[in-house]
């Protein structure tokens, strides 16, 4: 990918010696430089092929007229229009692109006029023989400035290099298919007539058109019928809510009927569920037929406003379906993502979720990125919406091709779909196709674009629409029939509106539901009722046998690292000594447990095959081979599998994947662990509108376990709190649950009690760090063994109720500061109640107890300042028991910075509660 302007300037003399260097040895010579050595040679075997003998009357030799200066500038202009002719391209339909710098003049290559009709060997490399420059000139103009341009000169491998040039050299210049152009201009009318019916019956009201764009219609239709050739069983698609109602309609095939009947608020929506969302927010599932009579299954994802942000989830679920209905073959399952030009550029996630394209964790058989390029974001120009050349350019960073195209040729955009499709199963990674179009109306149909673009609206204001542009190319440049059939669809165009007029119905389209499917549709919605107290989760004595002896060994010849060697032998130690399970092993034993069951196991997020706190040692590294051990994985047959990816140093796009992995399968336990919980703020926005609402607004469940180390040890604002009390704030309906877990057998009931429940719900747990390795945070092999999770812990260490004039009532790490203090000072007169679940409060539980312990006065202790913790929470939902609060100040910082202070607060904390 070279230009070799040096060797150009080089001597005739320095050219034949590489040249003659390469036919004794090929692999001598720059891998570049051999593919015009290569051409060159091909030319040659067409005539007699004899040292220093004429070829078509033309010498090898210098000495004998080859003009290698002249030969090596034609090869060069053929690198420099790959290289640099989507700089040039014709690809904006309204206005003219800002020039980039790239020359590819003539006279750049060494070249004049008098050279036009001049004979070239260098033709060969684009498979047109030896012709003239003309013909080479006209050859790559249509392939690579014309209404595509392909940026690929950042790709390391020449294998792809190979492909992508050969396709663009191939495709661009052979005619589009009649077929192939009835159908373009068949999905391109569907696209034009839904916006202008919604346009005339619902004027003004917000649908986010995609008018300007509508050629998305047929490149996703191409994107969908290529694929499923290539073997694509099942398409999930994320995208915004710019045309998503479009591609509703009639990629998804959801019929008019149930889209109109949302417009006028006479839709079915349950609302016994949650609240709803808007129309253009809401996802979809369909079964269609392909152009080639294959059956694929369309996902549509639910998501928010919040750009991009359905991009991982996209990702996620892809993944999950792949493992479940796919037997692990990703690229059976193809991701689609549909980007607007600013938010693809202006949103860090999709660098995130890029990013992860290639890792073992996160790979998903390669993304097909659509971009649909208005050229602008809300009111903001692209001058001021990115510093990068382009909007794709971080395509780049993990050497995507990006075709970028003219969204007024729907040929050269099916085009583009179609080999990006071919791309993606080829070669199994992500590829971009950047169509630059224009938006018809504002923001919204309410918005008036004038205000800020008002020359470029004036433009877009006389503008033909792609289908209006496509007639007119086809009546001017097709053959007789395809001009026919320009007319009979125009014809067509406005019968099918006129029928949408009136309101003729469409049957919605048949569906077949896949295994997934129909285990969610086994669940059921949860009820108060249903937290009163938790189901049963205990395992046979068998089964706890099998799973400790498995994990507490490896395999004959593997060596584990000694100081991880004596880590386990102490955990055997204490079983076989005390019956006893530490935090790591009971955790372990809950994820086997499932395993067990027939169930897969799937954890993510920075460290946690060792775990942050060097305390999990799920995957266990041999200290002569670095070869890994998952000590999960032999636990016999028919158990499920224990995935666990240490992830890229990322919480939104990595959350966002393990919460539509989850949405995917309600059968697999799937956890995310944040490094420390204070991190956690990284993913807020996955959070706020999928984890804390998906439920309410899309009635989609979801089980993902997120896990956030919390606890004051003095490690400073940043590693202490995982802001406990915003994940309280948002709780409501039932949407989620909230632990704060002391012992290990409670973290294991709460585990196996998420995929026990009849339905789903996202768990939270603020999860220990210095308690990892709390003596009291041990349970008895009896604790595994009968039971489930226990909401609220009494007080073990008083005898008499009656005795007890003050109760605390905490949760999490506090409670064994102040364990401490109570068994030093023999204080039988203080109870210590843990409320392990914070959410559903278990109310019943602890009026059962304020029952119990009715001469006391109580109290809430916590570690956190006033302002933050479970105070406010509970001050606001707990009102039949009259109790005080203990904490620390309010304050704008988590935690202080300083040991010294950290301690004197923490004793304040202490002493506080101690005294009557």
């Amino acid at each position: 990918m070279k230009d070799f302007s040096y060797i150009t300037n080089s001597s005739p003399a320095f050219i034949e010696n590489l040249y003659n260097d390469f036919v004794k040895n090929p692999d001598s010579v720059d891998a570049d430089f051999r593919k015009f050595f290569e051409g060159f040679d091909f030319a040659v075997t067409q005539g007699v092929k004899s040292n220093g003998a004429a070829v078509n009357g033309t010498a090898l030799t210098t000495s004998d007229g080859v003009d290698w200066k002249k030969e090596l500038g034609a090869y060069r202009l053929i690198l420099g229009y790959r290289n640099k002719g989507h700089l040039l391209a014709d690809t904006n339909p309204i206005r003219h692109r800002r020039d980039r710098g790239a020359n590819l003049e003539l006279s750049f290559f060494g070249f004049t006029e008098e050279d036009m009709d001049k004979q070239f060997f260098a033709g060969n490399l684009i498979g047109l023989g030896t012709t003239s420059l003309r013909n080479i000139l006209t050859h790559l103009q249509k392939c690579y400035t014309g209404h595509v341009g392909i940026e690929f000169k950042y790709i390391s491998d020449q294998k792809k290099v190979d492909w992508l040039t050969n396709e663009m050299e191939r495709q661009f210049v052979n005619p589009v298919s009649l077929d192939k152009k009835k159908r373009i201009l068949e999905k391109i009318n569907q696209a034009v007539m839904f916006e202008k019916f919604l346009h005339t019956k619902y004027v003004g009201q917000k649908r986010f058109s995609l008018e300007g764009g509508e050629s998305t219609i047929p490149a996703l239709d191409a994107i969908i019928n290529q694929s499923a050739e290539e073997g694509v069983k099942e398409v999930v698609i994320g995208m915004a809510h710019r045309g998503r109602l479009n591609v509703l309609a009639n990629i998804m095939g959801k019929t008019y009927e149930q889209i109109f009947s949302e417009f006028e608020g006479t839709g079915a929506v349950d609302q016994t569920m949650g609240s709803g969302d808007v129309k253009y927010h809401m996802g979809f599932g369909s079964e269609i037929r392909t152009t080639g009579d294959k059956t694929v299954h369309l996902k549509l994802m639910p998501n928010p406003s919040h750009l991009e942000a359905v991009d991982p989830v996209v990702e996620g679920f892809a993944r999950s379906s792949a493992n479940i209905v796919h037997d692990e073959v990703y690229e059976n399952v193809l991701p689609i993502l549909i980007h607007g030009d600013a938010s693809v550029a202006g949103q860090g996630i999709v660098y995130e979720v890029v990013q992860m394209s290639k890792l073992e964790g996160y790979y998903t058989g390669g993304t097909l990125h659509f971009v649909i390029n208005n050229q602008i974001g809300f009111t903001t120009d692209f001058d001021d919406a990115r510093s990068s050349d382009y909007c794709t350019s971080l395509a780049a960073m993990v050497q995507s091709p990006v075709f970028h195209v003219n969204g007024d040729d729907p040929e050269a955009v099916v085009k583009c779909a179609e080999i990006a499709s071919r791309y993606r199963s080829e070669f199994h990674t992500d590829v971009f196709i950047d169509m630059v179009c224009y938006r018809k109306h504002g923001h919204n149909e309410g918005d008036d674009p004038k205000f800020t673009q008002p020359t470029m609206y004036a433009m877009i204001d006389k503008h033909p629409n792609p289908r209006e542009v496509y007639i007119k190319f086809l009546l001017e440049n097709g053959e007789a029939d395809a001009q026919d059939l320009a007319k009979e669809m125009e014809k067509k165009f406005w019968s099918d509106l006129q029928d949408r007029l009136d309101e003729v119905k469409q049957k919605p389209l048949p569906y077949t539901y896949q295994q997934p499917d129909i285990w969610w549709r086994n669940m059921r919605r949860a009820t108060e009722e249903d937290f009163d107290m938790s189901p049963a989760t205990g395992i046979s004595p068998e089964t706890f046998d099998r799973i400790f002896k498995a994990m507490m060994q490896w395999p004959e010849g593997f060596k584990p690292l000694r100081k991880v060697e004596k880590i386990i032998q102490d955990k055997v130690r204490l079983f076989d000594t005390e019956q006893k399970l530490d935090w790591a092993s009971g955790e372990l034993l809950a994820y086997g447990s499932i395993l067990a069951d027939g169930k897969d196991v799937r954890m993510s997020g920075q460290d946690v095959c060792r775990g942050t706190f060097s305390h999990r040692h799920a995957v266990l590294r041999d200290e002569n081979t670095d070869e890994e051990y998952n000590r999960l994985s032999r636990l016999g047959e028919g158990a499920g599998k224990y995935r666990i990816f240490n992830s890229l140093l990322s919480e939104y796009a990595v959350l966002g994947f393990e919460y539509g992995f989850s949405l995917a399968n309600p059968n697999a336990l799937v956890l995310w662990e944040a490094q420390f919980g204070d991190f956690v703020n990284g993913a807020q926005i996955m959070i706020d509108q999928f984890i804390a609402a998906g439920e309410q607004k899309w009635q989609r469940m979801n089980g993902l376990v997120m896990l956030l180390p919390h606890g004051y040890e003095g490690q400073g604002p940043e590693h202490s709190s995982a802001r406990m009390e915003r994940f309280l704030q948002m709780c409501a309906e039932l949407n989620m649950v909230i632990a704060n877990i002391t012992t290990s057998s409670n973290y294991f009931h709460a585990m196996r009690r998420q995929l026990a429940w009849p339905f789903r719900k996202p768990l939270i747990i603020f999860s220990p760090k210095a308690n990892l390795r709390h003596a009291g945070t041990y349970s008895h092999k009896d604790e595994f063994l009968k039971g489930g999770f226990r909401e609220v812990i009494d007080d073990t260490f008083v005898d008499d109720a009656a005795e007890v004039k003050k109760v605390l009532f905490c949760s999490g790490k506090v409670y064994y500061d102040l364990a401490e203090r109570q068994q030093k000072d023999n204080r039988k007169d203080v109870a210590i109640v843990r409320v392990e679940q914070l959410y559903p409060l278990p109310v019943k539980q602890l009026e059962a107890l304020y029952g119990k312990y009715n001469k006391a006065t109580w109290f809430w202790v916590q570690e956190e300042p006033l302002n933050m913790g479970a105070a406010s929470f509970l001050q606001m939902n707990l009102k039949t028991i009259n109790y005080g609060v203990i904490s620390r100040q309010p304050s704008a910082s988590t935690a202080t910075g300083y040991a010294k202070i950290h301690k004197q607060e923490q004793e304040e904390i202490i002493d506080t509660a101690f005294t009557i």
